[in-house]
């Protein structure tokens, strides 16, 4: 899942994205709502974790704005502000979830896998299709029965085509989730990633569609 990341205080920030990265997410970090309004209409994020008290505006409002212009993508707010009558207004405002400064970045790991499977209408924890299976909690994956070893970035490249099983993936959709927006990618890197998973998964699994993409096939172990 590729994060947004709305937060001002960039100590916080910063750790928010390297917790979420080793918990297998990738993500971009915004320090303002103008900044966040930009990223967000770049698209292809899977969620937002949004602060209440911003620079330049309030969170809050930032939600309804989304919200009343019929955006459906899921946000946990982040507040110290966490009465109950503030997780009631933010949740009433358009809010999935929220939590409450300080915070287990590993809960807010799990809150961010439990709202990705509500969007996808599924209760397994697991991602499956045909003989294979990924486990986003524990960042495993395996084909048919056997487990087997990927590094971060094949992880994610896994999983983005997983997210559409069948569907042809843009290279530029796989590598905002590789790599983000803001980063420079090397010309061959992504080749590289699918070359080394097809090593692992047999060359059938993944087809490359010349010119616009790769595609997540059905193989057998």
């Amino acid at each position: 899942m590729r994060i947004l990341i709305v937060e001002d205080d960039e100590t916080l920030a910063d750790g928010l994205a390297a917790g979420l990265l080793l918990n297998g997410f990738s993500t971009e970090v915004t320090t303002t709502c103008a900044d966040a309004d930009f990223a967000f209409q770049q698209g292809g994020f899977a969620a937002v974790v949004l602060d209440l008290m911003l620079p330049d505006e309030s969170g809050l409002d930032l939600l309804a704005r989304w919200r009343k212009a019929g955006h459906h993508i899921p946000v946990i707010l982040l507040t110290a502000l966490d009465a109950v009558a503030d997780r009631i207004a933010g949740l009433d405002r358009g809010a999935d979830d929220y939590l409450g400064k300080p915070f287990d970045l590993d809960e807010l790991a799990a809150r961010l896998r439990a709202i990705g499977r509500r969007g996808e209408g599924r209760a397994d924890p697991l991602a499956r299709y045909g003989a294979l299976s990924l486990d986003p909690a524990q960042q495993t994956a395996w084909w048919g029965d056997q487990q087997i070893t990927l590094s971060r970035r094949e992880y994610a490249l896994l999983a983005a085509l997983m997210d559409r099983p069948g569907a042809i993936v843009a290279r530029a959709t796989l590598e905002e989730r590789l790599y983000g927006w803001q980063d420079g990618v090397e010309s061959n890197a992504l080749e590289v990633h699918v070359h080394k998973l097809r090593a692992k998964l047999g060359p059938q699994v993944i087809r490359t569609v010349r010119g616009v993409g790769y595609q997540l096939q059905k193989g057998t172990p």
